[in-house]
Order: structure tokens, then sequence, then C-alpha cells
């Protein structure tokens, strides 16, 4: 039993003070003239300036608005006072549905990315049904919420001029068909490429380094490969007239069409790796399993977390003990396969309050983009009220050497309290670690591990797991 816990929500016993009403400017939010998004105090804001006016008035006189709105595939807004605008100069200033947690492509699996593919042809197909045209196809316009993807940026849609065309079609094919194809036919871990290549990846190295034989899919052939050698020859006019000729709304549609049928046909089978068959090969007995699972469920009912983070969730099994309970929950895992199997489970279990996502937690997502700021890092979008930490400490400490008081002091940047387990030496896992290499962990103790977190933590309760050497801590950050 947890019986030394304070009660009541973490985010309500934190003495971190809030925002007042000062105005910032969203860091990623500066390229669009239409408008940019900014925050006073905790709620966000999008402005929206004179120039995109007719686009937006569009947008609801077509009833495309409506529509996507109703489907889920476009966060929604409420119009707000003007007075709001930081500079006076807005036609309209709105507030749009928050996202829990927003995430990017370099985290997203294989069928994440897929799916924000879909959702973008998906709007273009609609736009293009009611008068207008996406400008943009960026996966950075897309979010993860309640089990789905969102689109979240409203002035993405304008006026579609008769017979120009789709502008944003280079964009979609390196955001979305590029990488996946080459997740598909090369090697899932090429997702990692978007950490490199912030605007998609250029369709010249995704034709230079898929197979052969994917010139003999239609689909790929035309918007990856064709595309690619288009480009190159674009590239190598100069001072040439530009000789683009008009094209019909039904062209359009059949590009649209054409891309949906090649993006279904990408898939990915998922093989066994370590972590992706974790749970099949641990050295817990029944019993401290279902032991370590009631520890875990009874923190989360005494710590009420309004948010959770799971670092090194494997297939969510821990995580769903948050989740279920209505929990914003992400579920942060190094595995491409865990990853994939945990959210294909939550799309057909359709549930709304778990993300599960890519991290490596040694070389955690950085802040990428213009100054480094366009994208978040990590810790910028936290911390969470609650971080899981099972079966992690070793890992970290052992087979990547960390030492511990570091692990503590990033994970006090992660969580307001933790749930942590410490895995001693003699356990065999830990022993499988040591096999390889030569013991020089001498720091690597259970009360090493006490004094280094508790720099950064109040330790709160402790609890030996049944039939077994672990233990697992419930912890409260030291707030200054």
């Amino acid at each position: 039993m947890l019986t030394h816990l304070a009660p009541g929500p973490i985010s309500q016993q934190s003495t971190i003070s809030k925002a007042s009403s000062e105005v910032q400017a969203h860091s990623a939010s500066f390229r669009d003239p239409s408008g940019y998004v900014f925050t006073r105090g905790e709620v966000l804001y999008r402005q929206i300036n004179p120039v995109a006016r007719q686009d937006y008035e569009h947008l609801f006189a077509s009833g495309l608005y409506d529509t996507l709105v109703k489907s889920g595939d476009l966060v929604p807004h409420a119009e707000v006072d003007l007075g709001l605008s930081p500079d006076g100069r807005a036609f309209k200033v709105i507030q749009p549905e928050r996202i829990a947690f927003i995430s990017y492509p370099y985290e997203w699996c294989f069928s994440q990315l897929k799916e924000a593919a879909l959702l973008t042809l998906r709007l273009q197909k609609a736009a293009l049904a009611h008068g207008m045209s996406l400008k943009d196809a960026t996966a950075y316009n897309v979010a993860f919420s309640n089990g789905r993807a969102v689109w979240i940026d409203t002035l993405s849609f304008e006026t579609l001029k008769p017979g120009k065309p789709w502008v944003a079609y280079g964009q979609f094919c390196q955001m979305f068909l590029a990488p996946l194809a080459l997740m598909s036919y090369v090697d899932i871990r090429l997702q990692s490429l978007f950490r490199s290549f912030i605007d998609g990846v250029p369709l010249d190295l995704a034709s230079a380094m898929l197979p052969a034989s994917t010139r003999l899919r239609l689909g790929l052939l035309m918007h990856v490969h064709l595309h690619a050698t288009s480009q190159r020859r674009a590239k190598g006019r100069t001072g040439g007239t530009n000789t683009s000729k008009a094209v019909s709304q039904a062209a359009l549609n059949g590009i649209i069409d054409s891309l949906v049928n090649t993006v279904e046909r990408l898939e990915w089978h998922a093989t066994d790796t370590t972590w992706g068959n974790y749970y099949a090969d641990t050295n817990y007995t029944d019993a401290a399993f279902a032991h370590k699972r009631e520890i875990v469920a009874a923190a989360i009912d005494r710590l009420a977390p309004a948010s959770v983070w799971d670092l090194g969730a494997n297939d969510g099994t821990f995580s769903r003990l948050a989740s279920t309970r209505g929990i914003p929950t992400v579920a942060f895992d190094v595995d491409p396969v865990a990853v994939e199997k945990n959210y294909r489970h939550a799309t057909q279990a359709s549930e709304r309050s778990l993300l599960p996502l890519l991290l490596d937690l040694t070389n955690p997502s950085a802040r990428y983009g213009w100054a480094n700021e366009e994208r978040d890092a990590l810790a910028d979008r936290g911390p969470a009220d609650l971080a899981l930490v099972l079966a992690l400490v070793h890992h970290l400490a052992i087979a990547h050497n960390v030492p511990l008081d570091r692990i503590a002091r990033y994970l006090a940047r992660l969580a307001r309290a933790l749930v942590i387990e410490f895995v001693p030496k003699a356990d065999s896992q830990v022993q499988r670690l040591l096999a390889s290499r030569v013991d020089i962990f001498d720091s690597y103790t259970q009360d090493d591990f006490e004094r280094a977190f508790s720099t950064y933590f109040a330790i709160v309760e402790t609890v030996p797991v049944r039939e077994g050497t672990r233990v697992i801590y419930v912890m409260r950050r030291r707030e200054n």
C-alpha cells in the first residue's frame, strides 16, 4: 500500500508560478504573412492579418471549415476580441482548441506518418470541392490528439486559382511520400532523416536510395523518381520562362487520387526486436509483474496527475494504467517496432488518451529549425506532472555510461514527480548488460541511486517488488 504520499493532484501542489497575461509570439509561427500564433499567459491565440481576409472568409462561406471540423480533421477555434491582438492590426483573432502535446514527424512511427499523409490529402480533396486549396503541406501542421491526426493550421487554406497546379505538391512528396517510401522499402530507421531535413527528404536523395524495383510502382515512379528528375532539370534552367501549363480541377483531383493510392499501398511489416517483444522475455514472475502493476496503479491514483510521460514505455503496458484513467499519456520508446505495435494497438482500440512516440532518451529531441527555436526540445514541452521510469535507469547508467546524478538532473526537468524503478546489479537483466564488458560501475548501488535522486526529488515511498530484487520509488521534485 502507498501510505506516505501527500494527497491531491500534483499540479495543484506545485509551487511553480503561472505566467500572467504576458504576450509571447510562438517561436515556430513567423513564416506565413497571413498571421501568427501567440500566447497570453497560458492561452493560445492566432492572429489573422488583413492580407488573409478573403481566404478566411471563403473558408467559412464555402462550408469547408464546418465540414472539416465536423469530420474531426481540422482543429476548431472560436473568434475572440480583436483587442487581444498584440499589434492591433488583426483582421481576426481566434482561439484554437489547444492540443495537449505537440509532437513532430521525427518522433512518429510509420503508421503515424502515413495517417498524417492521408489526412493532408483528404484535406486537399475537400478543399478542392469547396473552391479552395492547401497552400502548404508540411507535416508540422499535423498534430495527434484524442487518438488521431488533426490539422492545426487554419491559415493553410487559400482560394483556388483556376488553372494553377497544387503549389504544395512538391512539399507533400518531400514531407510524406519520400520518407514513407524509404521507411517501407529500405529501413524504418530512415525516419530519422527528418532531423537533418526539416523541410522533408529531398526527392533526388530518396530516388537514389530507393531500390530500382520501386520504379515499377507507377505512383513512386511518377511522384518520386520522375518528380526528382523534373526538379533537377528545373534547377538547371537559367533565366527561362515559366513553362507550366494550366491544370484543370479534374487533373488536380486525379493527382490527389494517385497520391492517395500510392500512400495507401506503402506498408511496413514490423519484425521482432529485443524491445518489440520485451515483455515476452523478462525475469518477472507472474506474481511480481502483477505486484508491479499494482504499485504503479496505486501511485497514479494517489498522485492524480494531469499528464503522464512514460519514458521507456515499450508496448504501453504501464502507460495504459494512466491513459485508461483518462489521463493524457505520452508513451515514449526508442524502438520503432515497439512504438508501431503500441500505436496500432491504440488505433484499433480507439484509445483517446494515449500517444505513442519515438524517443531516444540518450539523444532526446532537441531544438530544431531557424535559430534553433522553431521546434521545441522534449524538455520545452514539459514538465509532465508524472513520469513513469520503469526498468530504464540501469540501461542509461550501465549500457550508456550516464552517471546517476545526470539522470536525476534531467528527469527533474521532465517531470514534477516520478514512479521510478531501481534494478540492482544482482538482477539477471543487469547481468546481461555486464556480460560483455568490464564492470566499472562501482557507483551503481541502491544507496548511490537514492543519494543522487535525493538532490532533486523527495523520496516519498519505497516499495520492493515481490519475488525479486527490484524496488519502485515514488518521488516528488523539490521546488526551489
